[in-house]
């Protein structure tokens, strides 16, 4: 048996997202995040974004259940799966793979657009220059640099691992860059995806194998949230820490702030 779908997940609202929000909303130069990265938690609506995220896989068929789980080791997304996966009384195996975890921001970590235009304007010069996607800040990783580890996953689920469906937990851009990888996109083409329709908190996008793609796999899904609206929670959208311009996706209905 081998791989023929995976289910992706983005992490539900983390309470970095709401601290990343508030300090872009009051224009403030640092995110007054409660934790190092990896440890930063799910908010209250981020849990209850999970739980709906569990009700509509205890809705699914049994044979249109995940059977393992892949997950970052960050806590957010850690949190999400076993949420949901409690909600549906799913006891399943969790392989915590570190090339799912959320992008380096280097120097740039926890600070807003306004912060790092005032504390590093060279890096906000590079950016500028380089363009979002190819863009490493000091210390940091590009787009391209986690598109490169989405890669690795993507070779290693075709070909190691034996369940059939995987849930996989992890991060906006991470799971932006596996439909980028899948759809054979540009860089143009998912920097406007990522602006116009960017992966929304606890949303589910879909990928199934297809020999005849020339990556192997096809999007069936896409940033799909009924499940969340259905069972009542809240949507919520906020792209990653230090990655948008301040305002870049308000015009898309967004809410500009950080993915923590």
């Amino acid at each position: 048996m081998t791989v023929r779908e995976l289910i992706l997940v983005r992490h539900g609202q983390s309470v970095g997202n709401i601290a990343a929000e508030a300090a872009d909303r009051d224009k403030l130069h640092e995110i007054d995040v409660p934790a190092r990265d990896p440890d930063v938690e799910l908010s209250d609506t981020g849990r209850e974004q999970a739980e709906a995220l569990g009700r509509w896989l205890c809705e699914q068929a049994e044979d249109e259940r995940p059977e393992i789980v892949w997950t970052s080791p960050y806590r957010r997304a850690r949190q999400t799966a076993e949420i949901a996966l409690g909600v549906c009384d799913a006891h399943l195996d969790f392989r915590v793979d570190e090339r799912l975890r959320d992008r380096d921001m280097g120097v740039t970590d926890m600070l807003t657009g306004h912060g790092i235009r005032e504390k590093y304007p060279e890096e906000a010069k590079r950016r500028e220059w380089i363009g979002k996607f190819y863009y490493r800040p000091s210390g940091g990783e590009s787009w391209a640099d986690v598109a490169f580890r989405v890669r690795s996953v993507l070779t290693d689920l075709a070909n190691t691992e034996k369940a059939s469906r995987v849930l996989v937990s992890a991060h906006d851009v991470v799971i932006l860059l596996f439909c980028y990888v899948a759809e054979g996109l540009d860089e143009e083409q998912v920097l406007e995806r990522s602006r116009t329709n960017g992966v929304r908190n606890a949303a589910i996008c879909r990928l199934v194998r297809d020999d005849e793609s020339p990556s192997g796999w096809r999007v069936t899904a896409y940033n799909e949230d009924d499940h969340l609206r259905e069972m009542g929670a809240e949507v919520t959208d906020e792209p990653e820490v230090g990655d948008e311009e301040a305002g870049e996706r308000v015009d898309a209905g967004a809410d500009a702030g950080g993915e923590r």
